[in-house]
């Protein structure tokens, strides 16, 4: 079971700023810029590459829940998205998750 599934289960705190049937927002621990929060759904998918057909409508929410969610938390100015996938894209919590980064002006390239 990973960290994100034991706050989904609310095992662990974490300071929530969206829930809904599908999908889970908390602030990140580790935040990389003033706002830094990730989108989680609660159905265990390991990643990207393991997304099959039958999660396309979820995958629809997650992606629609993003500006939702940026817009709760003040990001008029614009925002980034990340998706880590595996441990050469920096994935290190094994749980589909989207980073939702703002609250300051964002360089590129990003790494």
């Amino acid at each position: 079971m990973t960290i994100f599934q034991k706050i989904i289960n609310r095992e662990i705190p974490a300071s929530i700023v969206h829930e809904d049937d599908l999908c889970l927002a908390f602030r990140d621990v580790n935040p990389q810029a003033p706002v830094h929060v990730l989108l989680i759904p609660k159905k265990p998918i390991v990643s990207l590459d393991h997304l099959t057909p039958d999660d396309a409508t979820l995958c629809g929410h997650l992606l629609q829940m993003v500006p939702k969610v940026a817009a709760l938390l003040g990001l008029e100015g614009g925002y980034r998205t990340v998706i880590n996938t595996g441990v050469h894209g920096g994935q290190s919590v094994f749980h589909l998750h989207i980073h939702i980064l703002g609250g300051r002006p964002l360089d590129w390239p990003p790494g």
